[in-house]
């Protein structure tokens, strides 16, 4: 029979776990929080986590800093995030790329994304857009598909990399419009749109906000929009399910805390990003720059994370895709 230790003992360890909690949570509070992105400055992803930082710096009274650690398509971020120790004030930016897709496609992920992080707080959506060459002679999806159908040796898909959100869901879209389309990855959205509009591939799906600049300077065009509604930075563009096609999908960012960082704080933290996006100036400034916000509660952020798993989780498997 294991003896318990002495009542003077049994208070001291009490008292030693309270005291390094405390500190744990006072190290938290007075040090810069760091804000890490897995993708380099200048992407959707980015600017996100920049314009939050902005405003939870006021919010929190403490320093806010963005750091960018691009890897692995964001997994080397997350791979360092789940090391972090307890005292240290870190979260992370991801998408579902990172959270939902490469879980289910590496074998080695080196990272558990339902065991190794805490969700936080979901802040923005984001689109899928399907485009075309200008020298493409279509003009509605509907005459797309039916370009596509007779002419399979053409029905090239260009998304700007594999194993992305767009490439599963230019996968979800053959399906769904009985196309047999070859799905092209690129090294990013860059080369993808260059080749977009000089006409070397006719076809591509990426991120709404990505090509809507191209497609009001007339260098390509919009076909479609994946959300249940219309875009309202180009009302003129139709919904996938307007345009034929009942497909609807989008994107999303949030904030991941390291499972080791105390509830409490992680709750504080979403709260503050929360009161952060409710405000005007930022739902305005996220507007301005062609973002989508949102405002959620942790469990909230909690349900859409798991609706999210839902929805993609069988498309994912069903593709056979592995890096």
């Amino acid at each position: 029979m294991q003896q318990r230790a002495p009542l003077s003992r049994r208070k001291f360890l009490v008292a030693t776990a309270a005291t390094g909690i405390a500190a744990a949570g006072h190290a938290q509070g007075n040090a810069p929080l760091r804000l890490v992105s897995g993708y380099a400055p200048g992407g959707s992803t980015d600017r996100v986590a920049r314009l939050v930082a902005e405003k939870l710096e006021g919010k929190l009274g403490r320093t806010v800093i963005v750091e960018n650690k691009p890897g692995a398509g964001g997994r080397l971020a997350a791979q360092q995030l789940k090391t972090t120790p307890a005292d240290q004030a870190v979260l992370m930016i991801a998408n579902p790329a990172v959270m939902v897709v490469a879980p289910l496609v590496f074998k080695d992920n080196g990272y558990d994304a339902g065991r190794d992080y805490t969700m936080v707080s979901h802040v923005n959506n984001y689109d899928f857009a399907i485009s075309v060459s200008t020298a493409v002679p279509v003009k509605e999806l509907s005459h797309l598909v039916a370009w596509l159908r007779a002419n399979p040796e053409k029905a090239n898909l260009g998304v700007p990399a594999t194993g992305s959100l767009p490439h599963f869901f230019a996968l979800m879209l053959g399906e769904r419009a009985n196309v047999k389309a070859q799905v092209v990855g690129y090294k990013g959205s860059g080369p993808l749109t260059t080749d977009l509009i000089g006409g070397q591939i006719p076809v591509s799906i990426d991120t709404f906000e990505t090509v809507l600049p191209q497609h009001e300077g007339g260098k390509l065009r919009i076909l479609a929009v994946s959300g249940a509604k219309r875009s309202p930075f180009a009302p003129d563009i139709p919904t996938f399910r307007e345009a034929g096609v009942d497909i609807v999908a989008t994107g999303w960012n949030a904030f991941f805390a390291p499972s080791s960082m105390p509830a409490t704080e992680v709750d504080r933290l979403a709260r503050a990003i929360k009161e952060v996006m409710d405000d005007p100036d930022t739902q305005r400034k996220f507007n301005a720059a062609r973002l989508t916000p949102v405002s959620a509660t942790r469990a909230q952020s909690q349900a859409m994370l798991r609706a999210y798993k839902e929805q993609w989780g069988p498309v994912v498997k069903k593709s056979g895709y592995q890096p």
